[in-house]
């Protein structure tokens, strides 16, 4: 079993030991605090193959963070509907009543989410070219973080961020490369659906920045809060768990001009051969 699969795998059966709490959505979590996934680039790309992930989906969502976007119909034009059923609460407030969930489906606007606070805090800082322009400078500083917490516009936001923050750090190898490393924060984990999109994401991230500035992929790091398992998962985490990993694919970039112009079908995955697709259903 290779190792990211092991670690995952791993996390699934000790939130599945856990007690049982409530939460916001009506629907009852395992939870379990603190854990960390940490992955090594050069074992592979860490896409799970205990169930197939699709990386077209995840890679559409963040080519539209790299570039600032909140229009659900931008994401949903390149077949991304991982925001369709959420919207601005300053043009629909939250509920979940059917009205309300019909009018958040309607809504184009996503508000102040992820990739416009990276791009766009308060409305003049661009965190991820000083992050760029940094590595190409002084690429050892250690204040390389972009944050998408913003305590002034969580209320424009369509969901306060569950990956709240990420920050690279330049090493050097035994050959003198410069090595880049990347370490993201996550408040909030919802282990079977998200977590594997949170792991390939910030892991293509990682991949994207290393090609603009000529540094090599190192390690990949996500510190999770509050980890859980929906309770209308537990059958099919069971069937998850149940299932050998395979070997893990490799993923190269193509058509490479600059991180500013990537596109979400720029990138060439080959030896990818999960096991079939598990629909967890989302809890809004």
């Amino acid at each position: 079993m290779n190792k990211l699969d092991r670690d995952y795998l791993e996390l699934v059966k000790e939130i599945l030991k856990a007690p049982k709490k409530e939460n916001r959505t009506g629907i009852s979590t395992y939870a379990i605090a603190c854990w960390s996934i940490k992955h090594n680039m050069a074992d592979g790309f860490p896409l799970l193959t205990t169930k197939k992930v699709p990386m077209k989906v995840l890679a559409a969502e963040l080519e539209w963070f790299i570039k600032g976007i909140s229009s659900k119909k931008r994401f949903q034009d390149r077949n991304c509907h991982i925001w369709d059923e959420w919207a601005n609460p300053k043009k629909v407030a939250y509920g979940h009543d059917e009205e309300t969930k019909k009018k958040m489906l309607e809504e184009d606007d996503l508000g102040r989410i992820y990739g416009v606070q990276w791009r766009d805090w308060m409305e003049n800082i661009d965190q991820v070219k000083k992050v760029v322009e940094t590595l190409k400078t002084n690429p050892f500083d250690r204040r390389m973080i972009v944050n998408a917490w913003n305590p002034s516009e969580l209320d424009q936001m369509a969901l306060p961020p569950c990956h709240y923050s990420w920050q690279v750090i330049v090493t050097i190898n035994n050959q003198w490369n410069k090595v880049l490393n990347l370490t993201w924060n996550q408040r909030s984990v919802d282990t079977m659906l998200g977590l594997p999109f949170n792991i390939a994401s910030y892991a293509l991230l990682l991949m994207l920045l290393a090609k603009e500035v000529d540094m090599i992929p190192g390690i990949l790091m996500g510190s999770l809060g509050d980890v859980h398992v929906y309770e209308n998962h537990i059958q099919w985490a069971n069937e998850q768990m149940n299932r050998e990993s395979k070997e893990l694919p490799k993923l190269e970039l193509t058509n490479w001009k600059s991180i500013w112009d990537w596109q979400y079908t720029d990138f060439d995955l080959q030896g990818y051969d999960p096991h079939p697709t598990i629909k967890f259903e989302i809890a809004v």
